[in-house]
């Protein structure tokens, strides 16, 4: 990468990974063939359809459009590599538990953000009447020979994860599930307005509360996937730090509202165009809009927390970011640093203070945020960056090189590195 460029254009946002690879999992509740259109093409869509295959679905990938088939009897068990291929995969226990009446899973995979527990997701099961049993070599056996029974279940914390997984579970469990301190996430939502459309009975969709009736079977369904806030955040935040102006298009502006409020504060412009575009404008010198955290949906998302620091690194004056959702989320200031940034990291907390110039460096990346967030810094930075450990990236960008060089950034993939992760698919 060669920084110091302005950035200028127009991109069309894709399909939330978040949203995409939880419906994946979930079309193998349906009876019949799904179609999710506006899909993603990522590293882990692609693991997700390698789990599908394994349990017995036909799968094809055309385009930006994904058609799955589950079988009459799909498979009840995942193998160690393809759980450790991403944490996502931990969406196919209530799917593989209500269709088979069991469910062998290990461990999943993903960042190494901080504890990251399986424990509401089993309660709430067993509160429907699974019977787990944790495994000597690691991982679970679930069982439900005569099916899961709906329940009352108050979730101690709104998480995306958990409610997910019970909200699969309860649409073919017998009787009502009512689901408290439910996340109110947009891909939950989505979730669930995908579940609906396959004929599941769901109320209280976009709230804190859920009833679910169970029904016999879900059929199959076409769906569009809600567009990737995230990635949208990512395109904002580089065209605050670089400078330039930039349209977005398919976006959701109430999906976006913290990351613009912040923006705002920070001297970017920000103009919405109709209900699903917006144009975000920047002179590339920021000022520190002070100290803000992190928290669950409606507020500012934790994934967009190191995407809004590279943007502030060299902002007039200090800022401080509060991460309440995972521990390590800030494992990027040490690539800050090399770039010559001021980041340090106290407990989950980030500060920075901003410097009048960034340089170019080899950095590694992380984790996924933490790898697009160290790409930000780079496109600021003068002189060359490299960075390396981009798989971790692959797994939410489709082409992060190519969603900026269209922008007028000066980014390219190495060949081999990009032979490899084309090979590994």
């Amino acid at each position: 990468m060669e920084g110091g460029r302005k950035l200028f254009g127009s991109v069309r946002m894709p399909g939330a990974k978040n949203s995409v690879l939880p419906i994946m999992a979930a079309a193998v509740l349906c009876t019949g063939t799904v179609t999710i259109t506006d899909a993603p093409v990522l590293s882990d869509v692609r693991a997700c359809i390698r789990i599908l295959n394994r349990i017995g679905c036909t799968v094809m990938l055309c385009g930006t459009n994904i058609r799955i088939t589950p079988p009459e009897h799909p498979g009840s068990s995942i193998p160690p590599e393809l759980m450790r291929s991403m944490r996502s995969s931990l969406f196919f226990l209530a799917p593989l538990l209500a269709r088979t009446g069991q469910a062998e899973i290990g461990m999943p995979g993903g960042c190494r953000l901080g504890a990251r527990p399986i424990d509401m997701h089993l309660e709430g099961l067993a509160r429907m009447g699974a019977e787990i049993t944790e495994k000597q070599e690691g991982g679970w056996m679930l069982k439900a020979p005569h099916g899961l029974k709906g329940a009352h279940i108050t979730l101690r914390f709104p998480s995306v994860g958990a409610t997910e997984t019970l909200l699969m579970a309860a649409c073919t469990a017998y009787g009502t599930t009512v689901l408290h301190g439910a996340a109110r996430e947009p891909e939950v939502t989505d979730l669930a307005q995908f579940l609906q459309s396959a004929g599941a009975q769901i109320s209280g969709v976009g709230t804190s509360e859920l009833c679910i009736e169970g029904t016999e079977f879900l059929f199959g369904t076409q769906f569009a996937v809600c567009p990737d806030r995230i990635t949208a955040a990512t395109v904002m935040f580089a065209v605050a730090g670089c400078g330039g102006e930039v349209l977005l298009t398919n976006i959701r502006h109430a999906d976006l509202h913290c990351c613009a409020q912040l923006l705002e504060r920070a001297g970017c412009s920000i103009a919405p165009l109709g209900k699903s575009a917006a144009v975000i404008a920047s002179s590339g010198r920021l000022r520190a809009p002070g100290s803000w955290q992190t928290g669950v949906y409606p507020a500012f998302p934790t994934d967009a927390a190191p995407l809004a620091a590279a943007a502030l690194l060299r902002a007039q004056g200090e800022s401080a970011v509060l991460d309440s959702i995972f521990e390590n989320r800030f494992a990027c200031a040490e690539g800050f640093c090399r770039m010559g940034a001021q980041a340090s990291v106290c407990s989950r907390t980030l500060r920075l203070r901003g410097v009048p110039e960034l340089c170019g460096a080899h950095v590694t990346a992380p984790d996924l945020r933490g790898g697009a967030a160290l790409v930000l810094a780079a496109l600021q930075a003068q002189g060359t960056s490299v960075i390396t450990g981009t798989e971790h990236i692959d797994r939410g960008y489709e082409n992060i090189a190519v969603l900026f060089s269209q922008l007028g950034g000066a980014v390219t993939a190495a060949e081999k590195q990009r032979e490899g992760f084309e090979m590994a698919q």
